[in-house]
């Protein structure tokens, strides 16, 4: 489908309508708080404040290869914030995000609070403090940086260009489908060539795999936009193999489901994590079992 009407932009642009489809009633062109709302606080080192999102399941992940390497250091709780109900315009997150997006997280593990935004940010921030997950040897440690914000530059065309305008927006019309289709056909031809000879992305697992794969990988598994045959995603065959092997890391299984409060299976859905146990008694489908 084709738009057949012509928009021309006013001199100065007002706000004066919602927009943005699935989720205009939370899109706004200003920051800050909309509400005051006190953030929870639980008994571990560190608070995180999300949602299941690839954003947030970088994070999660993270705390739990962490937990699987042996950092018992690294024990977190994991408070579900519903961006479609506004929880991240709250005055509790907005002091710990000023930009409003999950993932945000409260490192108390120090005698001084610190509080850290931006999922690579996070990711960077707890691979050293734990000293893991980031390679030692400096010239893979600046290639698994580059990846690292590679992804970070690269995935809003993929969420905000191609996932908006394939799955969300309110229209489908051609052009913009086009342009971010090959955006996005073009990024998982750079994944794939590079993963040619490549088992990681800096040859080690590290944060780089963790940060692409909640984006890329679940998307190559059909797990975003309902795009993966759309996309061919299975001509990208190094993509295809790197993706399941780190989908079937049993803290990637884990990581995944923590903050997940949507989907059709309950069992993938922990919409909070305070212990390891939760895992086991706290999904959803465990809780509505129990009435």
């Amino acid at each position: 489908m084709s738009d057949s009407s012509e928009y021309t932009p006013p001199k100065v642009w007002e706000w004066d309508a919602e927009s943005g489809g699935k989720f205009a009633s939370i899109n706004r062109p200003i920051a800050g708080a909309t509400h005051d709302k006190e953030l929870p606080v639980g008994e571990h080192p560190f608070q995180l404040y999300s949602l299941a999102t690839p954003n947030g399941v970088k994070v999660t992940v993270m705390f739990e290869e962490l937990l699987a390497a042996g950092h018992k250091g690294a024990e977190y709780d994991a408070w579900l914030v519903d961006i479609s109900e506004g929880d991240q315009f709250g005055s509790g997150f907005v002091e710990v995000n000023p930009n409003s997006k999950i993932p945000a997280l409260m490192d108390r593990s120090g005698d001084t609070p610190q509080r850290v935004f931006e999922s690579g940010s996070i990711l960077l921030h707890l691979a050293e403090k734990f000293d893991d997950f980031l390679p030692k040897d400096p010239a893979r440690r600046t290639e698994a940086m580059s990846w690292l914000f590679w992804q970070m530059g690269s995935a809003p065309y993929l969420g905000g260009g191609f996932g908006h305008f394939y799955a969300y927006a309110p229209e489908k019309f051609e052009y913009p489908i086009n342009r971010f289709t090959m955006e996005t056909k073009r990024q998982l031809d750079v994944m794939d060539k590079h993963l040619t000879d490549h088992e990681y992305f800096a040859d080690e697992y590290s944060i780089a795999d963790m940060a692409i794969w909640s984006w890329y990988g679940q998307l190559v598994l059909g797990r975003l936009y309902s795009a993966a045959e759309f996309l061919d995603v299975t001509s990208y065959e190094n993509v295809m193999r790197w993706a399941k092997a780190i989908d079937a890391r049993p803290a990637v299984k884990r990581g995944r489901i923590v903050n997940r409060a949507f989907g059709d299976d309950l069992s993938m859905q922990l919409h909070e994590r305070h212990n390891a146990s939760d895992f086991d008694t706290k999904t959803q489908d465990k809780i509505v079992d129990k009435g």
